[in-house]
């Protein structure tokens, strides 16, 4: 009687195993060929979802159609390619973790079965269990650069992968050109120089500095934030990012544009103060500097009303 009872149970398990060795071999193949496997809505189901399964899968939910018009999905996708090419192509290379890809086009039934309603998402589809809140990658706030994703990978599967760049001389080429031009420059004047003594230019510079770095781009230069969002169901582009601890290049621009307006507003009033021209033009001045300010200034609040909810003041 009990080999009777156990014999079904030897069946099952062999099954599972022959199944599992299947589906682990089918990935290994894929990813020889190309390190971030494509996926539709059947693969995805059986490959992701249904059990048995003893390998962690990282699935980057996208809308790469032209016809979508997501920028930010294509930034994003670039960034996936670098990260799953450095763990393809590592010597820690294992079938214990697999990068696959689900387009909206070709896996909207995948989208409507988890409720997704935006792109791109990455989640993380663990070996064993379903997937839990931190299993989705917070891209709003942490952005989407390879190594934030594998900072992400390792807290969730323990696998670390260090991330290779392709060589990128674009830096470099416009480094020596730069060089070259002030090179040139200052050979052609060689013999006038006092034009580096110029308070004026060098107060300018001195400003494009202070505006870039209050706009905030050194965090997207840290953060790889995408440029805006658009919501693939209704189209919608936002530029200003919704929480306190995130925002979008266009948001850091916007800022610039702000700050350079407000300080142009200040400059105009000094130079109205201080000045001893007609005072019929001196009070142009002062009111053309008095409504720069007013202005971009409270529309610069108004921005900052609607990413720090709450704040009092108008």
């Amino acid at each position: 009687m009990y080999a009777v009872c156990c014999f079904p149970l030897a069946l099952d398990s062999d099954t599972n195993s022959n199944l599992l060795s299947e589906k682990v071999d089918q990935m290994m193949e894929w990813s020889s060929r190309r390190s971030v496997v494509r996926m539709n809505g059947d693969k995805f189901r059986r490959f992701v979802k249904a059990p048995p399964r003893n390998y962690s899968v990282i699935v980057m939910f996208t809308a790469l159609q032209p016809q979508r018009q997501c920028s930010v999905c294509r930034q994003a996708n670039e960034e996936y390619q670098v990260l799953a090419n450095s763990w393809r192509y590592s010597s820690a290379f294992s079938n214990k973790l697999f990068f696959t890809v689900v387009d909206y086009d070709e896996g909207a039934d995948v989208f409507q079965q988890l409720n997704m309603n935006s792109a791109p998402t990455f989640m993380h589809f663990p070996a064993k269990g379903k997937p839990k809140r931190a299993d989705t990658f917070d891209l709003q706030r942490i952005g989407f650069a390879s190594e934030q994703l594998a900072k992400w990978i390792a807290d969730r599967t323990d696998v670390q992968i260090r991330v290779f760049r392709p060589p990128n001389y674009s830096g470099t080429i416009a480094l020596a050109l730069l060089v070259s031009l002030v090179g040139g420059l200052l050979y052609l004047r060689r013999n006038n120089l006092e034009f580096i003594y110029n308070k004026t230019g060098w107060a300018m510079a001195a400003l494009c500095v202070v505006f870039a770095m209050t706009s905030g781009q050194m965090w997207n230069h840290i953060r790889g934030p995408p440029y805006a969002h658009k919501n693939p169901q209704n189209g919608q582009v936002s530029y200003i990012h919704g929480s306190s601890q995130a925002q979008f290049v266009a948001e850091s621009h916007i800022i610039l544009l702000l700050n350079a307006a407000i300080t142009m507003g200040m400059v105009l009033l000094n130079e109205a103060a201080t000045s001893k021209g007609d005072v019929g033009k001196r009070r142009i001045i002062c009111l053309v500097g008095l409504g720069l300010v007013v202005f971009f200034f409270s529309f610069l609040l108004s921005i900052f009303r609607s990413k720090y909810h709450g704040y009092p003041y108008r």
